[in-house]
């Protein structure tokens, strides 16, 4: 390019306007770039990394104890997904049928991905992830919009460039998380594996494909034992008694005899309560094969809104000054669904309580409350809360009622998969894994502390619980859309 700029004048524009609609100077222009068959070819790979990467993201998160990592997880997943759509929808555009996108475009890259899906433990996981294919990533789509044309390939240009700003940011949360988590000698540790794959993706030609690719297949190391979904869920040990069902939160929440401002608090501990919500999706998405893309990125797109839900929950509770870790928050909703409901009947239960949230006595009613309690940022967060529950109901009518046939079908369906599921609150006493303690007074004293208030007996006093409202003690309806 320097001898060719030696060769001419720069060129010059009507009154020094940016050339060529403000895309590139002309000088970058002039260079003739990747051919379409190269293009298509990378940018397949990039869709099959990002394809995978968002998988790995869902089907580690709910057994992943720590609660940032779940909402990391949630998060990239959703951004993986994203961009997948958008390059399927590129590569569709590019002389391309049929368009071979479920097509694994190398042997190697295919075990490269399968390793870090096996990863045992976290720390290797965050490794894999941020240490080693999103840095590979963002890289590979750097050299892309370098090589392509900016004019002839500018659609292809602008979608990596939406893509790295979002893969940047993961690789920055990355950086922390490995800081955090991962010392000197757990790096030692894992040097063998970091090495396999770095052969693995060199062996693939890198992430793109650019380099010389190998006519071998490199050797397994954590994927010579396939990688199993793990369904029950797990929490750090920031989360304490988990199993506590002594509190009935949707109660009080709906008994208008309690003040506005206090129910609110109440509502901070659903929003952050739907954590369990993740993790019982991302069990559906996983165990749901053969499904359309679309199917698994608009699923994708309510799981991260439902984990933004309990990020509002810790939010809210941050803003009253009150530590979460101190209010039992309880996963036997995911815990229970998971393992005794098959897929199908997942999506189903979950369908049937979203339908539960749509009319007055709702989403709508949960806003009514926020706005009546002068927390303009409950407020905030019901307003959101409410437009994310009217998507989430239209998404389950696209994937889940057109398998049931009737709006009416797949409610009574839900209804009757809800009954099927069974929560031992006197077993979960006798096993010594909770007391059902009722943790209310103690939040609702602190957080009259925070108000300048005193509490009022009456509300100290509550205490109604999913056991004493259910004789055969099986969970209510928690709704923790």
């Amino acid at each position: 390019m320097a001898e060719h700029e030696s060769e001419h004048a720069p060129y010059e524009t009507y009154r020094g306007l940016p050339p060529l609609g403000g895309v590139c100077a002309m000088e970058e222009a002039t260079a003739p770039g990747l051919s379409v068959d190269e293009s298509v070819g990378r940018l397949k790979r990039f869709h099959y990394a990002l394809k995978r990467l968002h998988r790995i993201f869902v089907s580690r998160l709910t057994a992943e104890p720590i609660y940032e990592l779940k909402l990391s997880y949630s998060h990239h997943g959703h951004l993986c997904a994203e961009h997948v759509s958008s390059l399927r929808r590129r590569v569709g555009e590019m002389r391309e049928p049929p368009l071979g996108l479920e097509d694994v475009p190398d042997g190697n890259l295919e075990l490269y991905f399968d390793e870090i899906q096996s990863a045992p433990n976290t720390e290797e996981l965050v490794m894999g992830l941020y240490g080693q294919a999103i840095p590979a990533l963002a890289e590979a789509l750097r050299r892309y919009r370098r090589e392509t044309h900016p004019v002839a390939d500018a659609p292809s240009v602008r979608l990596c460039r939406f893509a790295l700003l979002e893969l940047e940011d993961m690789v920055a949360f990355g950086e922390r998380a490995l800081a955090s988590l991962v010392d000197d000698e757990a790096r030692l540790a894992m040097a063998p594996w970091l090495a396999t794959l770095k052969e693995m993706l060199s062996a693939a030609g890198g992430l793109d494909g650019t380099e010389p690719v190998a006519e071998s297949l490199v050797e397994r190391w954590h994927s010579k034992t396939p990688y199993v979904f793990d369904p029950i869920p797990q929490r750090d040990e920031r989360f304490v008694d988990p199993y506590n069902a002594g509190v009935n939160p949707e109660a009080f929440l709906y008994d208008e005899a309690y003040p506005a401002r206090v129910r609110t608090l109440m509502m901070y501990y659903k929003r952050i309560r739907e954590l369990d919500v993740p993790e019982m999706m991302a069990s559906v998405i996983e165990q749901t094969p053969d499904k359309p893309w679309d199917y698994y990125a608009e699923m994708t797109r309510q799981l991260w809104d439902e984990a933004r839900h309990s990020m509002m929950g810790e939010i809210g509770f941050a803003s009253l000054g009150i530590d979460w870790r101190k209010i039992p928050i309880n996963f036997t909703w995911s815990l229970n669904i998971n393992t005794q409901l098959k897929p199908i009947e997942r999506h189903a239960v979950l369908f049937f309580i979203e339908q539960g949230l749509m009319p007055k006595t709702g989403k709508r009613f949960e806003w009514e409350v926020a706005f009546a309690s002068g927390d303009p940022l409950s407020a905030t967060f019901q307003d959101f809360d409410w437009a994310d529950e009217v998507l989430h109901s239209q998404i389950g009518r696209r994937w889940y009622v057109t398998q049931m046939g009737t709006l009416n079908d797949a409610i009574d369906y839900g209804d009757r998969c809800w009954t099927q599921v069974v929560s031992d609150w006197k077993g979960y006493v006798e096993r010594g894994l909770t007391e059902h303690r009722n943790w209310w007074p103690e939040l609702y004293r602190e957080a009259c502390e925070r108000w300048g208030t005193s509490p009022d007996p009456e509300i100290m006093n509550y205490a109604t619980t999913y056991e004493s409202q259910r004789a055969d003690l099986k969970e209510i309806p928690q709704a923790s859309g």
